[in-house]
């Protein structure tokens, strides 16, 4: 009998392969809800959706909790939403690589943009993503050439939201008619009735408030100097009262500032008459549009349907002041257009640092110098929130760059209020 080749040697040990070490998961978890936070018991809340959510991630030994997102009050039909754009800044700079949500409609009720960012933008960021009560892991969940098997669920959110908005659309435009209050929040100066939320009534802290812009705009006061002195004397501004009583909680109404825009809001509104004004904006979601602005035509105005705040005297003077100095400003217009202009060529090019916005261009005019004039970038929501430039030190490299820019194309004054810059 032929000898048979030992498969083994005795006397070397045997390689044993090293098992691959489980990947653990930094999971960020998204909660949501189209409607802000009633708190009411057995209602869908955002605390309802976090625990779902965190019960999920501490029975998982392959995850861990990254960091929790909460979108308040901000609808699932588009993406633009602040508490998601910062779980996807996390996402893209690979703090997080699994997403968890209580189910599809919470991620998103627009069945296209869903369907991009799970069958396109997380597999190639190599996102994990998980929708608790749907039963649906991107890791497990059977996929063919045409995607994941979810299609027809987003298809069916979708369909549920713009059904359910054109159900209420005739329920709305009833109460519109009837002078019926609709909003969330009762304009700056009023409180919603105690016993009926759908009347107004004057609020005795915001009440004089109202009263007294509209009495220092008749002093000739421009709307700069209004909002400065509100400012300097710390009323509240309109959003952040209503942070400040609880009625809202979103973070930019908690710092939020008097502005030209907020005075201009409040001494054009004809609430302060009496009369109930509605149906300025719509959705446009049951048509298939974007929101959009209406005409003032079609506006729903009832009369004399609340107390007013100021007589219809000096609301019209006001109203004329406005018309003067929007005349004279039109007036004015082209008067320096024999300066003449130039492209411009960073557009959408240079951004915001705090905010990631593009930088807005200003023309600035000398008027001791007639002949000159500047262009400046700025950020409009750095001016909004009133921030300060820093203390004067070493120039950064980008403001560096930024005066080559200058060099290259005079006269272009860039800067901002806090001299940083990012550069595409």
């Amino acid at each position: 009998m032929a000898r048979t080749k030992r498969k083994v040697n005795p006397v070397l040990p045997v390689a044993v392969q090293a098992e691959q070490p489980r990947r653990i998961y930094q999971v960020g978890g998204y909660a949501r809800l189209s409607v802000e936070d009633s708190g009411k018991p057995g209602a869908d809340t955002i605390s309802t959706q976090r625990e779902l959510i965190q019960s999920y991630i501490d029975g998982q030994p392959d995850m861990r909790l990254y960091d929790l997102y909460c979108d308040n009050g901000r609808t699932g039909t588009n993406f633009d939403r602040p508490e998601f754009e910062r779980m996807m800044e996390d996402v893209r700079s690979g703090k997080v690589d699994c997403i968890v949500v209580k189910d599809l409609s919470r991620f998103g009720r627009n069945y296209r943009e869903t369907g991009n960012y799970l069958e396109r933008i997380f597999p190639l960021l190599d996102v994990r993503f998980i929708a608790v009560n749907d039963n649906f892991d991107t890791l497990t969940a059977e996929r063919t050439q045409d995607g994941y098997i979810v299609p027809l669920k987003n298809i069916m959110n979708a369909v549920y939201s713009k059904d359910i908005s054109r159900k209420i659309l005739p329920a709305i435009s009833t109460k519109q008619q009837k002078g019926e209050f609709i909003g969330s929040w009762a304009a700056y100066g009023y409180q919603k009735c105690a016993g009926n939320a759908h009347r107004i009534e004057p609020d005795p802290e915001t009440a004089p408030v109202v009263r007294e812009i509209f009495s220092l705009r008749l002093t000739g006061m421009s709307y700069q100097r209004i909002a400065r002195t509100l400012n300097e004397q710390e009323v509240p501004s309109p959003g952040r009262y209503l942070c400040l009583k609880g009625a809202a909680k979103c973070e930019s109404y908690a710092n939020s500032r008097w502005t030209i825009a907020s005075v201009k809001k409040v001494l054009t509104a004809e609430v302060y008459l009496g009369h109930m004004v509605q149906g300025r904006k719509r959705s446009g979601f049951s048509e298939g549009k974007k929101p959009y602005y209406v005409p003032e035509s079609e506006w729903v105005i009832v009369r004399d349907t609340h107390e007013p705040l100021v007589d219809e005297e000096t609301f019209r003077a006001v109203q004329k002041m406005a018309v003067e100095a929007s005349s004279a400003y039109k007036e004015r217009l082209g008067c320096h257009d024999a300066l003449g202009t130039i492209p411009n060529i960073l557009r959408g090019l240079i951004f915001c640092a705090d905010y990631g916005r593009p930088l807005v261009r200003y023309k600035c005019l000398y008027l001791l110098y007639p002949r000159s004039r500047r262009w400046v970038y700025s950020c409009p929501l750095c001016h909004r929130h009133h921030h300060r430039p820093p203390t004067r030190g070493p120039e950064p490299l980008q403001v560096r760059v930024l005066k080559v820019f200058s060099f290259l194309f005079p006269p272009t004054l860039f800067c901002t209020n806090n001299n940083r810059y990012w550069l595409f």
